[in-house]
């Protein structure tokens, strides 16, 4: 990968529903627009397509079959706008090597070259099982859903890719396994809640840029997706020094920055926290 290339990326903010055509739509108008403003990867939020948990199993199977809608739309996005889309996630019924997931499905964070072909997959490693002083109270990602256990890179247009979903911001030891297979950014495409959120985005990605020098890309849910849930938006585009770049607050829309690699790779020369670690 060529250190000096500065890349286009953007960073989808949706406020997804039950409806998965009504999804879509808003979907491709988005990344549209994100290829209008001349982004060459675009980054959805998680289950952009699909929300509610109660659609998971169904769709996960969907997606696992041999016509599978949500997969088809994010190539076929890729394709007509030629751009690489990072397709936030959405509900697999299989694992990476074909076997079923059981009863449960898998988070998956897919990627798209600008040919429509799927070049990297990664599921959600870390579970949203937690208690929240909202109106939906209780979240239980694991009833849902089970547990990735690869740690994924990919090589894009923007730099070398590490792959993070949502709840895995706060586990420090990912980005450090992503950061030493050689990842320049990190998406992290979320569905926070307004709670948590409002308490913990701002500083977890910024800590997470600045621990790791790596540019981070955030697309998140922003609003209120159904009576229960809302969500905490701010997606945004955060620099290796900390430095918040880009930021959409709440509802629908696109945020985008260059991803400025040269600039990136001095700061690791300057200060090089990588190799004075000790344990």
């Amino acid at each position: 990968m060529n250190e000096t290339v500065s890349s286009r990326v953007a960073a989808i903010q949706m406020v997804s529903g039950s409806d998965l055509d009504a999804n879509l739509d808003e979907a491709r108008r988005l990344l549209n627009q994100a290829a209008d403003d001349g982004a060459r990867v675009a980054v959805l939020p998680e289950n952009f397509a699909v929300l509610a948990t109660a659609q998971m199993l169904e769709c996960g199977n969907i997606e696992a079959g041999s016509a599978p809608v949500i997969r088809e739309f994010l190539a076929d996005q890729a394709r007509e706008l030629g751009i690489w889309i990072v397709g936030g996630s959405l509900p697999i019924a299989s694992r990476p090597d074909g076997t079923a997931a059981g009863h449960r499905v898998r988070a998956a964070c897919l990627v798209f070259d600008d040919l429509g072909t799927e070049v990297a997959r990664y599921d959600k490693i870390h579970l949203f099982d937690a208690m929240v002083e909202d109106a939906h109270g209780q979240y239980r990602e694991s009833d849902t859903f089970e547990p990735g256990n690869q740690v994924v890179t990919v090589d894009t247009p923007a730099g070398k890719l590490g792959m993070a979903i949502c709840y895995d911001l706060r586990f420090p030891e990912l980005f450090r396994a992503l950061r030493e297979q050689g990842a320049e950014w990190v998406c992290l495409p979320s569905a926070f809640t307004w709670q948590t959120g409002d308490a913990h985005w701002h500083p977890l990605i910024r800590a997470r840029a600045i621990e790791n020098q790596l540019w981070m890309v955030a697309a998140g849910q922003g609003g209120q997706n159904s009576e229960r849930r809302r969500t905490y938006g701010h997606s945004l585009i955060c620099d290796p020094w900390g430095k918040v770049v880009a930021e959409w607050a709440e509802g629908p829309g696109v945020v985008t920055a260059e991803l400025d690699l040269q600039r990136l790779q001095a700061l690791r020369q300057r200060m090089p926290v990588w190799e004075h670690r000790r344990l």
